[in-house]
């Protein structure tokens, strides 16, 4: 297994450990940074969500810079950016800091996206690649979901949320990018008629 595919099984296993420091009720007390106050365990969560949201970027550059892109990584990476995100996601709507209907867009879109690539690869052998609009989203997602974690951390001094901002971009471009990559495999629902 190449490095650049370590980085995404790496990424995969941060997930549980997020999960659990989201999930279980801790008091480690408030951290007090750049004007934002943040539960400690949230901090921790950010930092371990940050951590491998980096790693999504850096397997992506490896595997192109030494010519390791393998179909493994060409399907493992953006499942694991899916479960990262659908993962912070659901826990942000326990919290209450975004609504449900959000969220059930975006895991429907990643449902019905992920659907159409293994009918893709099925159909003629390949899977289908991220383009810029997906790239956009899964960024603006995630640094959406860390503003969130890290309750607006630097920014908290403007007078609207910029994580909600960054997640109603996020949502733009996941609805955006699934319309298109349906348009871009239109041939495959032509083709069962």
């Amino acid at each position: 297994m190449n490095i650049a595919n370590r980085l995404t099984v790496f990424r995969i296993f941060l997930i549980p450990l997020f999960v659990c420091l989201l999930s279980i009720p801790l008091d480690w007390g408030q951290l007090n940074l750049l004007g934002s106050s943040i539960s400690n365990h949230f901090f921790l969560a950010g930092l371990i969500f940050a951590i491998a949201s980096f790693t999504d970027y850096l397997d992506g550059y490896l595997a192109r810079k030494l010519n390791l892109v393998t179909s493994f990584g060409i399907f493992a990476d953006p499942m694991a950016d899916k479960l990262l995100v659908i993962a912070a996601m659901i826990l942000l709507v326990e919290h209450q800091y975004i609504p449900a209907w959000m969220v059930i867009i975006i895991v429907s879109r990643e449902l019905l996206v992920t659907g159409l690539r293994v009918l893709l690869a099925q159909s003629n052998g390949k899977v289908m690649a991220a383009a810029w609009p997906g790239k956009i989203k899964t960024f603006s997602q995630m640094f959406a979901i860390l503003f969130y974690l890290w309750n607006n951390l630097g920014f908290a001094w403007l007078p609207f949320s910029l994580a909600n901002v960054l997640m109603w971009i996020a949502l733009f471009f996941t609805i955006y990018s699934g319309v298109e990559y349906f348009y871009q495999a239109r041939h495959l629902f032509t083709d069962f008629k």
